[in-house]
């Protein structure tokens, strides 16, 4: 090899590691992902956030650690990925989403069901962008107040959240063994946080057909989902009123409920995400098991669709059977062998239809 083709060779080297160290990931090079593994340089993936951000310890950051396992996977490079986190209202959702398509990001996530109005009015604008919904509803149309049908780049990631929540429910009545019980709810009357109450009132309901449901909702607009202050107090009125555990469906606001459940030393069921990873060292002991909504697989699963141009549009749903749904076991001492082995022996059955949890509370 001539030296002027080595001493070519070198400044582009020069300049591809200086290229690396000036972007937002300085730990990745072009066509790696930060692990080293060789990744997919012809695809940008977008996250648009919803109110709470990053730190949520909810279903943002589920979205977050799908993306980061994508990048590690070598699905997507690092430099191709921006997520972008929602104001205290959510009133730039839309504008959020936007700048990810004119950005030209071949796939973008609206991390929430408040995602889908305006995803359903934008996404005929960018007919080579994928656009997917957590919780979505967006390819629902005019059937669901929307202006547009037949969507052609829409994917609604949805969830059977009531059957994650019955297995809880089943974990809540066998370790208090008593009679009364609470749920937490973030943002009433959409009925998306109904299918969390109702699935945990049917599995308690299967223990003992006695016991009693406190319920609280924390509001009826999207702000629900990030007061901690208010998820505190109506927790406390709970345990209060005598629940001796609390499971929660109400995104940034359950940090309240684990506070309430440290000052009256009882027990906090969490969800979407292992929410005992992420808790204080006084709360952990009080927080029983968690609900988890597998919002990662889900937005992996859509990165990988992109990444291989086979998109799957329309309505998705994941339950057990399609390991969308789980619980978490970090709790070693309080999540005894005895409530895992009754926890797993009712999934299966609800895997195998043996049992077919309800989605509406008024309806058990």
């Amino acid at each position: 090899m001539r030296p002027r083709l080595w001493r070519g060779l070198a400044l582009l080297a020069v300049f591809a590691l200086m290229g690396a160290a000036c972007s937002d990931n300085s730990s990745t090079t072009a066509g790696g992902s930060s692990s080293g593994v060789q990744c997919n340089p012809d695809i940008k993936i977008g996250l648009a956030l919803d109110v709470g951000g990053l730190g949520d310890k909810s279903f943002n950051d589920a979205a977050k650690r799908g993306l980061d396992k994508a990048i590690a996977d070598g699905l997507v490079c690092e430099e191709n990925t921006k997520f972008i986190e929602a104001n205290s209202t959510g009133s730039d959702r839309d504008q959020n989403v936007q700048s990810l398509a004119d950005a030209g990001y071949n796939m973008v996530e609206g991390v929430g069901f408040a995602f889908s109005p305006g995803i359903n009015e934008i996404a005929p604008d960018y007919p080579d962008v994928d656009f997917a919904v957590i919780d979505g509803y967006a390819t629902c149309g005019t059937a669901c107040g929307l202006k547009n049908d037949k969507l052609t780049n829409v994917a609604d990631l949805t969830f059977r959240e009531q059957e994650g929540s019955y297995l809880v429910g089943v974990a809540a009545a066998l370790k208090c063994g008593c009679d009364t019980i609470g749920f937490l709810g973030g943002q009433q009357g959409i009925g998306l946080i109904e299918k969390f109450e109702a699935g945990y009132t049917a599995g308690a309901l299967s223990v003992n057909p006695n016991i009693n449901v406190l319920v609280e909702y924390i509001g009826t607009d999207e702000t629900a989902f990030n007061d901690a202050v208010k998820g505190e107090a109506l927790s406390t009125k709970m345990y209060d009123e005598g629940a001796e555990i609390i499971y929660h469906a109400a995104g940034a606001s359950g940090a309240g409920l684990f506070n309430a459940a440290v000052k009256a030393q009882k027990y906090a069921i969490g969800v979407d995400s292992d929410q005992y990873l992420t808790a204080s060292p006084e709360q952990q002991p009080w927080i029983l098991t968690s609900m988890l909504k597998r919002v990662d697989v889900a937005t992996y699963n859509a990165i990988k669709q992109t990444g291989e141009g086979s998109f799957i549009t329309g309505p998705q749903v994941f339950g057990l059977a399609q390991d969308g749904l789980d619980y978490s076991k970090s709790n070693t001492v309080a999540l005894t062998p005895h409530i895992m082995a009754q926890m797993d022996a009712a999934k299966q059955n609800i895997i195998s239809a043996r049992i077919v949890v309800p989605d509406d509370p008024t309806k058990i």
